[in-house]
């Protein structure tokens, strides 16, 4: 049996644009991606916390450091700067592996900043 688990996620980042003339996707900065072991032109779901929102899209990297979550095309229409998203990423595991996974979780800070195990 396959189980479909939370591969990982960047919780409570902040949009800081939304470009409706975009083809499509989400931008995200480039180190949060690596952190959260997302690949370029990977799905994504996201979650908008601030109005309930929730879409599949597909991530593209930022500028590394720069904080950017930016909802592009359609997803543009889904949310607005400033708002709290969660973005999430699955994979499928047999059920011996998934009972013993462990998710990427990453937290963000101000920014969108990784945060440390430390704050």
């Amino acid at each position: 049996m396959q189980r479909r688990m939370l591969k990982s996620k960047i919780h409570r980042a902040r949009v800081t644009d939304a470009n409706l003339d975009y083809e499509g996707s989400i931008t995200i900065d480039e180190r949060l991606m690596e952190a959260a072991d997302i690949l370029p032109f990977e799905q994504v779901k996201v979650y908008n916390i601030s109005n309930g929102a929730r879409f599949d899209t597909y991530a593209i990297p930022g500028p590394a450091g720069g904080g950017d979550m930016c909802l592009n095309g359609a997803a543009a229409r889904l949310g607005t700067r400033g708002d709290l998203i969660i973005v999430a990423t699955y994979a499928d595991y047999d059920d011996a592996e998934a009972r013993a996974y462990k998710p990427t979780i990453i937290l963000v800070g101000p920014d969108n900043q990784l945060k440390t195990a430390a704050e």
